[in-house]
């Protein structure tokens, strides 16, 4: 299999202009990334995906590779422009202001594909588990639940499962946004119309399991340092 990382990059960001242009350290949020996922050695090739002349000036002055596309609603649908011309397998989504994103699971997802023998899973993701009620209320963290083999029932911002029967105890889990996919649903995604559940969440891997796809969750203990915010940025930069 040929396995490429794409990493879609915007400019514009409601809670957070420019975010990815901003400085750790020596260097950009976003050239951090880059350079970040490159380090792994999981890559046969690594690319930015953005509508940004400057995010592209960015990466491609310090040595990177980059993909101009237009503008879209989700970072997959940006993902998709972007390797319809490209040759792959699976392509593996990282997220630009996610920029200490660990090896190992980054190896988790691509393992699921290896093992998936009849090729039925087109998408794979990872999970954290939420232990704190302030995290598992909080509709900023996309809740999910899956079924006995780990395939994805729903996705919501909203405390899925309801925990009705209180003297039973019940695990939350966290969907991290790290999506592997294979590049034939990964195109497929991109021409389907948004449905109401996708629509009313504001989750783009809906949009999946509304169409009837099979999205593979692994469980992680990794915990990033998102940054949406002034004050995410401060915490990363003390990560350096």
């Amino acid at each position: 299999m040929k396995i490429i990382a794409v990493i879609p990059a915007r400019y514009e960001a409601s809670r957070f202009p420019a975010k990815l242009m901003q400085m750790l350290g020596e260097k950009t949020v976003i050239m951090t990334t880059y350079q970040n996922v490159v380090e792994t050695g999981l890559f046969d090739e690594v690319f930015v995906a953005t509508d940004s002349e400057i995010i592209f000036d960015e990466i491609v002055k310090n040595g990177g590779k980059a993909v101009m596309t237009g503008q879209h609603e989700t970072g997959s649908d940006r993902i998709a422009e972007a390797v319809q011309n490209i040759d792959c397998d699976i392509v593996i989504n990282v997220q630009g202001d996610e920029p200490f994103l660990k090896l190992e699971p980054l190896k988790q997802l691509i393992e699921v594909f290896k093992e998936d023998d009849n090729q039925e899973i087109s998408l794979a993701s990872l999970k954290i588990r939420l232990t704190e009620k302030e995290e598992i209320e909080n509709p900023n963290n996309v809740k999910v639940i899956t079924d006995n083999n780990g395939f994805a029932l729903y996705f919501s911002r909203s405390v899925i499962p309801f925990h009705r029967e209180v003297s039973y105890d019940i695990s939350y889990f966290k969907h991290i946004g790290v999506y592997a996919f294979r590049k034939h649903a990964l195109l497929q995604f991109s021409k389907l119309e948004m449905k109401p559940l996708e629509i009313s969440e504001k989750i783009e891997c809906i949009r999946y399991l509304e169409y009837g796809m099979k999205i593979k969750l692994v469980e992680t203990n990794f915990i990033g340092v998102g940054i949406d915010t002034p004050e995410d940025l401060e915490k990363a930069r003390k990560l350096i």
